[in-house]
Order: structure tokens, then sequence, then C-alpha cells
């Protein structure tokens, strides 16, 4: 959790690496990921970079894998996953040796689907040929060919074909044509031939394989008869235009017959070769299966590792590449021995060297996080990323992010159904983690598991605290109040009031949490508003407080310990005499005023209203009290609230005007001094100092803006600072408005669903329950827990980014990416 506290401690280093070192020494940087590089090259095109001709080597070599690939999935051959350690990037040796296999490999697909293609085209053609003999038995024989309801006329044309081709007078062209060009051919071959033309047609009732797609194709056998050779030719013109296949097709019938026959030995001979050349083709596919993700694992690292190469610069004797990187100072060893084992694995004698040199520019910002923090750093990266060094919220959202969610989500059976999630996710994280999903919201909710479990946690423990299962109430500890009426009493009075001031009624507190008797008090509903509005107002200014304070870590850090006293003095002031005054007149209620004391001003009647209280001491007005009351709480209460207003009062100019007249008389002084001594240079040294002390404090670059433009960003911020106060208070009030919904929600939905299936009496409401329930269940998982949920978590997120956030939080940073194969493959792979 330490490392969380702020952003690491950055260093900008310089790599001076041999040309023969420089590939492992990048891979082994890769495999440590902690290393970002910087672009010495910006001005250089990208195909004039020293390595351009080995990243084309590498897209070469992924263009023939995801050919490969293609073909090993449209064979439905299983891919299997790389389960244990992951190759290392290949030697240069060992790059020879696959692009010579991926080589070898894509020319043996290649050849084995050429081959394929080729017999399936033969198998086709022998296939539309049979179909050709078959279905021209109907063209030439009468008994086929009468078919429809004209069957005397049909009867005589086909004996005047038959004659006619008997008497040599007529020809016919047959084969087949794809179904939808039927009606285009059929009108074509009547407008060229003007009526002369005879064509029969019968379609195939199985589809056909395209060879070189693999798709279905629905086509149509023909037979079309003319007289002439003219015809003829222009008959197959129009064929042609249309693809459509001729076959040969003797008019005897006998010879037909043998001619099936063959082609029918011919097909079977030809089947059994393809079914031969697909096991063939399948084992091939096995085996490079086998070997795919690792080879596709090893061109990606490799690829990477040049393009990173040309990021670096090469010294003027070229024997000698130079890189720049941001490396964290807590890595510098592990970068070290990273260099020095990348010379090792090519017997380099010249080792490589890493120095750290200084730099004026601001640093990536990098958080370490692992599995369990790294969903909380993504929600405060989401805001924005933190400026170098700055406090990190991340480590405190982990408590107070579940924590004020279950404010909200208080109820300990929707807890528990949110918590037994995240705790099924959380346990079958490594099983639920290789399965790469393409559901964003999968893997949101799966990317956010622990906080998800948490959240489940803390809204079990405010549900415990409100006594809230399912809008029902538990009774643990047995109820504080005894009711000591006798029966007729009670059923003769519709609603009774418990007095706590009688002893006989209240006879001590309910151990933890509400009373389960307010389940039954008409006045519930009044009693939790009280309540949950104070805790939110409660809340909501530690809360508050609590982010003005962590504003000091940051100025203590950037050593600008001046803004402690010119705006965290006056801010915290100000909210504390003012609202976390508030917060303390609400203890002072709830201690002071009773039901069991004598005293008439401490009676419950004559408790003041905090907010009322809170507007005439901001107003310097009074209210008359009750008759026998008292205004105040205590005697000195008028004094010193008024005490408390001045000061507030008093610090809004504090933070107005402290910092900008702050910056004026020093760069007064400065400019004073500097002549005094002479040196005209000194104010240029001066303010290039101050400028990069601001810089690393948070990019606040005041020395540089004029002083009107610092007395308009003073006033901005303090404006917002003093309006946000009130605003940001109320805002907390969400934290009582929630809650209030979803308990009453709840309570709607057991009453109007659920409570159908209990009051029937006969067994019919056993029935009833059993559909009752299953709905109830529905409503309350889809609405209750996870549309409740979602908005609880909108709002949480909310108070977190605005309330609290913006009391300390600048975000102006920019991220820290290291390169790393792990994180490149991880990227791929969401892209895939």
């Amino acid at each position: 959790m330490g490392a969380m506290f702020r952003s690491e401690e950055m260093a900008l280093c310089q790599m001076f690496i041999q040309p023969e070192a420089a590939y492992t020494s990048v891979s082994e940087l890769g495999e440590t990921g902690a290393v970002q590089f910087r672009d010495l090259n910006v001005t250089i095109n990208a195909f004039q970079r020293k390595f351009v001709n080995e990243v084309r080597r590498c897209d070469e070599m992924e263009r023939k894998l995801r050919y490969v690939e293609a073909e090993v999935k449209k064979d439905n051959v299983v891919i299997p996953d790389i389960y244990d350690e992951l190759p290392r990037a290949p030697n240069p040796r060992e790059i020879i040796d696959l692009e010579a296999h991926l080589e070898k490999t894509e020319s043996e697909i290649m050849e084995l689907s050429q081959n394929a293609v080729n017999l399936k085209s033969n198998y086709l053609e022998l296939t539309e040929l049979k179909h050709v003999l078959e279905r021209t038995q109907s063209f030439f024989f009468e008994q086929e060919g009468a078919v429809n309801l004209d069957a005397t006329s049909n009867n005589l044309i086909i004996d005047d074909l038959a004659n006619a081709q008997t008497r040599g007078r007529l020809g016919f062209v047959a084969g087949v044509i794809q179904r939808e060009k039927v009606p285009g051919f059929e009108r074509m071959l009547w407008r060229i031939s003007r009526g002369n033309v005879f064509l029969r047609q019968a379609e195939l009732e199985r589809p056909l394989e395209d060879p070189s797609t693999g798709s279905q194709i629905y086509k149509t056998a023909f037979a079309a008869f003319f007289q002439g050779e003219q015809l003829k030719t222009r008959i197959k013109k129009i064929c042609t235009g249309y693809h459509a296949s001729l076959y040969p097709c003797p008019s005897a019938a006998d010879e037909r017959y043998e001619m099936v026959k063959g082609v029918c030995i011919r097909l079977e001979d030809l089947n059994m070769v393809l079914n031969q050349t697909q096991d063939h083709r399948f084992r091939v596919l096995s085996t490079v299966a086998k070997e795919l993700p690792r080879w596709r694992i090893m061109v990606k690292k490799m690829k990477a590792i040049y393009h990173t190469l040309n990021l670096f610069n090469m010294d003027v004797t070229k024997k000698c590449l130079i890189g720049e990187c941001w490396v964290p100072v807590l890595d510098l060893s592990l970068i070290q021995k990273a260099l020095s084992d990348g010379s090792a694995a090519v017997g380099s004698t010249i080792p490589s060297f890493l120095n750290v040199i200084e730099t004026n520019e601001a640093p990536p910002t990098f958080n370490r996080t692992n599995k369990f923090t790294r969903g909380f750093q993504n929600l405060i990266d989401a805001y924005g990323i933190a400026s170098y060094r700055e406090a990190n919220p991340a480590l405190y959202t982990i408590i107070t992010f579940p924590f004020l969610f279950g404010i909200m989500f208080g109820d300990l059976g929707h807890g528990m159904i949110m918590a037994l999630f995240g705790f099924w996710m959380v346990s079958s994280e490594k099983r639920l983690g290789t399965k790469k999903s393409s559901n964003e919201i999968w893997n949101i909710f799966f990317g956010g598991r622990y906080i998800i479990f948490l959240m489940g946690i803390f809204s079990m423990y405010t549900g415990f605290i409100y006594n809230d299962v399912f809008s029902k109430s538990m009774n643990l500890f047995g109820s504080s109040w005894s009711i000591v009426h006798n029966t007729s009493t009670i059923m003769t009075n519709k609603d009774m009031i418990l007095s706590p001031s009688s002893s006989d009624l209240s006879t001590d507190i309910y151990l933890v949490g509400l009373d389960p008797v307010w389940q039954l008090a008409s006045n519930k509903i009044i009693f939790l508003n009280s309540y949950k509005m104070k805790l939110s107002i409660i809340f909501g200014v530690v809360h508050m407080i609590f982010g003005v304070c962590t504003s000091v870590v940051n100025y203590n850090f950037f050593k600008r310990r001046i803004s402690i006293a010119l705006e965290f003095l006056p801010q915290i002031l100000f909210l504390v005499l003012l609202f976390a005054y508030m917060v303390f007149m609400m203890f002072m209620k709830w201690i002071q005023y009773s039901a069991k004391t004598d005293f008439q001003p401490h009676t419950p009647g004559c408790a003041p209203s905090v907010l009322i209280m809170f507007i005439n001491m901001m107003l310097f007005k009074k209210t008359e009290p009750l008759h026998g009351c008292n205004e105040y709480m205590f005697t000195f209460q008028g004094s010193l609230q008024r005490t408390f207003v001045y000061i507030a009062l008093i610090c809004i100019p504090w933070m107005l005007l402290g910092k900008p007249f702050h910056i004026m008389f020093s760069r007064k002084n400065n400019t004073t001094t500097q002549y005094q001594n002479g040196n005209i240079n000194a104010k240029v040294d001066t303010s290039v100092q101050i400028s990069e002390a601001d810089k690393s404090a948070g990019h606040e670059q005041h020395e540089q803006e004029q002083i009107s433009e610092v007395f308009i960003h003073q006033a901005i911020h303090t404006i917002e600072y003093v309006l946000s106060t009130v605003s940001h208070t109320a805002s907390y009030l969400r934290l009582w408005a929630l809650s209030l919904a979803h308990a009453q929600l709840s309570e709607v939905l057991w009453n109007m669903v659920l409570s159908m299936g209990l009051k029937q009496e006969s067994y019919k409401g056993a029935f009833m329950l059993y559909f009752v329930f299953g709905a109830w269940s529905l409503f309350t998982l889809a609405i209750l827990v996870m549309m409740e949920g979602l908005s609880a978590f909108l709002h949480t997120l909310r108070l977190h980014w605005v309330e609290f956030m913006s009391k300390f939080y600048e975000g102006l940073g920019y991220v820290f990416q290291p390169f790393s194969f792990k994180q490149i493959l991880d990227d791929e792979d969401d892209i895939e």
C-alpha cells in the first residue's frame, strides 16, 4: 500500500548499447516491462529508419501467419492456448530458421489448398455432367418429358424433336447454370433466336459446393434445341456470358447410359482421392496449429523490438546505439541487469551503459499496483492521471469508496448478493482470467471484482446497522421497547404513542443498529429521514475535511510551504468553523436533549433545529424560543457563533489576496536584489528555477503569468471553493436520498409482489408463491441490485471525483507506458 501513497520517483536515463547486443538487450527490457523509451528520431520518416527492413520482414511473417491461421480456422482445427510460460523473442539465428519454416509451411499449405481446389473443381464438373446426363433423359423421351397439364401438345413437340434429331436437322447444347440466372438466360435466348430455340430445364435438388470458397450454390440443368450452326454459335456465346457450364451429351440413350456409368466410376475414385487429400491436409494443419500460438507471440515480440530500436539514435561513429528512456528509480538495478544479460547472450565484450541525466521535463506518472489495487487506481485514472509525485487518492478510495456506496446501498440481503457475486469472481479469477471475452460489460465487472466484493461487504455492514434485510428487520438482541398495556387497549386503538420517558416502556438502548420495533412504527420514515440525513452530512463534512488536509501533503512535499499558510489554513478554518461546527451541534443535540429528564429546556420538545440555527448563525438572526425553552444549547453559543462567522469571513480575503500579494512581493524583491548585485542574468536564472519548482509541484507556472492574471485565477479559485463548501455539503445528501429510495423501493417490492403469495391462507398460496417468488427474485436482481447498484456506484464516483478530489487533486500528469511484451500481447488480444 505504501507504493500507492504517491507515484514512484522516475529518472530519465540514457542507454549506450552495442549494435550486436541491441536486439537481445531490448528483448530483455521488454520482458521486464519497466522502461518507457523516447523517440529520438522524430524528424526522420518512418520508412527511412535503420531497422525498417527488419520490420518489413516481421510484417511478411505476420502475413504468412494470418494466412496459415485462416486456413486452420477454415478447416475447424482447434488452436490450443498457451498455459505455460510464454516463449521469449527468438535470437537472430532462430529468426532465420523461423522465417524459413514459415515459408515452407505457407508453400505446403498453399500447394495442398490448390490441389484440393483442382480436385474439387474436377469433382464439381463430373457431378454437373452426371446431373446433365440424368436430367436430359426427360428431354428426349416422351414418358419422362410430359409432366405438365398440356401433356398432348408436349408429346407432339417431343416427338417432333426426336424425329428431327434423328433426321439430323436439329442440334442441341446441354449444361448447368446458376439458378438465379435462369430467367435472364431464357429471355436472352428467346431474343437472339426470335423464339426459334426450344429450352428445357430442370433444377438440381441438392446444392453443389464451390471449390474456391466452399459455399453452397444452387444450379439448374438445361438443354437448348436449335437449328443451324449460326444459332449454335450465338447460343454458346450467351452461355459464356452467363457463366453457364456446357457439357457433351450424346443424343443416343445407350451412349448416355454408358457415359453415366463411366462418370459414376470416376466420381467414386475422385471422392476417395479427395478424402485422402483432406485427411493429409488435416494432419498438416493440426501439426501447424500446435506451433501457431508460439510463432505468433515470437513474431509480435520481434516486431515490437525492431519498432523500439527505431526509436534509438546512432552515434557519429555508427558503433553504438543511443536511447533515452524513463525508468522508475527502484528498477534501475533491474534495468542494468537486463542490459548485462542482453550483452552476455550474444557474447559481447563491450558492456552496455545506463546513465541518469538531468532534465526539466515533467516525468510520467507511475503507480505500482497489484490485482487488488488496480481497479481502484483505474477509477482515479479515469478522472485524470495524477501529476508527477502528487498524492494518490486511490489509496484512500479503497476504503472510502465502498463505505460511501454502502451508506446508499445499505441492505444486508442485497449486499450479500453483491458480495457473493464479487467473491465468486475473486475466487475464480485464474480460471475466468484465461477466458478472453468480447463482452465489454463482463470485462468491466471482472476488472472491478475486488471493488464489487468490498462494496457488497460494506453494504452488508451498513444494512446490519440499518437493520434492513430485503426491507425487513431482524430481532437479534431483543427489542428495547416493551408494551405494558392490556390486549383490549391495544386492539381498540389504531395508533398508540410509546413514550420513551416511561421506564416501563423503554428498558435499555438497543445494542447495535436500529431497534426492530421501528419496522412497526407509523413514523418510521420520519425517523429514518432525520437519522440518515444527519449521517450523510456528518460523513460528507468529514470526507471534505480529509480532502483539504491531504493538500498539506502536496504542499509539504513540493516545498510550497507558504501555500499552507496562504491556502490551506483559510480553507480548513472556513470549513471547520462553519460546517464542522454544524456537525458538532448535531452531536450536541443528540446528547443534551433526552425524554427522561425533568429539566424543561432539555426535553425533546425544546430541541432546536440545527438547520434553522445554522441559517440564523449565517444571517445574524435570532428566533424566539418556545415557552420554557432556550434559544441556544449552551450559554455562550451566540458569541461563539458570531466569532466563528467573523473568522470565516476573514478567511475569504485571506484566500483571495494572500497568494497574489506574496507572488507580487517576491518578484519585486528578486528584481531589487538582481539590480543591486548588478547581475542581469540572475533574473532569468531565478525565474527559471521558480518555474521548474512550480512545474514539478503541479504545473502551476504563476511566475510566468502577469500579476493581473494571478489575481483573476486566485479570485476564481476562491469563489469556487467558498461556493463549493455549500454545494458539496448539500451534494452529500445524496447518501440519504439514495438510501431512503432503495429502502422504500425494496419495501414496495415486498408488499406489492411477494406478499401476494404470503397472504394466501389456502393451499393455493403455495403454488402462487412459487411463481411470485420467481418474479420477486427477478425484480430484486434486475432493479434493486443491478440498477440501484449502478446508480449508487455512479453517485459514489461523483462524490470522490468532485467533492473529495477537487480539494487537493490536480490530475495534470501523463501515464507511464513502459515497453512491455505482456502489455503489447494483451492489447492485441483485446483488439482481436
